[in-house]
């Protein structure tokens, strides 16, 4: 099942993810986008270790997301990728624009045809009031675009508030513990 797991920040969406690679019963792989370029970043990427089950696999990719779910993807196995919006951050500050474009076609091709179990965090950055930067509004454009689109391609879509799951579209979760 492939399932997207929207949230603002601090709201409790990699937690649930986590929580759901766990009741999968299945190996993890845990795909990691983040890239760290100051001490706050830092202690963010050390909470998400601590909390991660010794036994998950790790891969640290903050650009090739498509190439890697491929690689990694197995019927028998569980990927939970945190976090689309900082994936798609690198991708706009990699000084190669085409380089957006590409990714996301990959993402939205390769998605479809993975077997296993897909997890996919991401915030919700797009409902608070519209930023005056330019930059900053093409990035909640692309995200926006790109949740609407990798929607239609999960069976499950769950939006987080305050730790509390709201499943949106697909099948309600089972009680986690």
């Amino acid at each position: 099942m492939k399932q997207l797991i929207l949230g603002g920040a601090r709201s409790g969406k990699s937690q649930l993810a986590e929580q759901l690679a766990i009741a999968s019963g299945l190996p993890v792989t845990y795909i990691a986008t983040a890239t760290v370029g100051d001490e706050e970043m830092a202690e963010r990427v050390r909470t998400h270790q601590q909390r991660r089950p010794a036994g998950w696999q790790l891969v640290e990719q903050p650009l090739e997301l498509a190439a890697t779910l491929q690689a990694s993807a197995t019927a028998q196995r569980c990927l939970l990728v945190d976090c689309l919006t900082l994936w798609l951050s690198n991708l706009m500050f990699s000084q190669r624009p085409q380089l957006i474009a590409e990714q996301q076609a990959a993402l939205l091709e390769t998605l479809p045809q993975l077997p296993g179990t897909i997890l996919l965090v991401s915030n919700e950055v797009g409902l608070g009031i519209v930023p005056m930067n330019p930059q900053a509004r093409q990035f909640r454009d692309l995200a926006g675009r790109l949740h609407q689109q990798l929607a239609s391609h999960c069976e499950r879509v769950i939006f987080t508030v305050a730790g509390l799951p709201q499943v949106l579209k697909g099948p309600p979760l089972e009680p986690l513990q």
